[in-house]
């Protein structure tokens, strides 16, 4: 198996493991409804393909979820956690599927290859 095939499928593990987490908090199904607002990212990308993969980049990072999570484990914000699982199954859904963090040459070029290529 190839290195990019491993790391979508080390992703769907954590899209599964975030999701069944977010399912287990109790909050209301419909904070799911903001599950894709992390591609709202690509706006970025008219300002250019290096502004747009930086942006981009930064909401599709893990980074920003644990911090959130941790934040919200750490202050009693339940709900900041359950939001931190739901972006982080986002973006394990996302990397499963192939759509990887972007390189600034072209949206399609990221570090699980290009898509759109078999």
């Amino acid at each position: 198996m190839s290195t990019a095939a491993w790391l979508r499928l080390e992703n769907a593990a954590i899209a599964i493991l975030a999701g069944v987490l977010f399912g287990a908090s109790g909050e209301s199904l419909w904070w799911a409804a903001l599950w894709l607002t992390p591609d709202l990212a690509m706006v970025g990308y008219l300002a250019g393909s290096k502004v747009g993969s930086q942006i981009y980049n930064a909401a599709h990072s893990y980074a920003a979820p644990v911090a959130l999570g941790a934040g919200g484990l750490l202050l009693g914000a339940p709900l900041a956690a359950s939001l931190a699982l739901l972006w982080a199954n986002h973006i394990g859904v996302d990397r499963a599927l192939g759509y990887g963090l972007k390189h600034a040459t072209d949206f399609k070029d990221t570090h699980l290859g290009r898509i759109g290529r078999g």
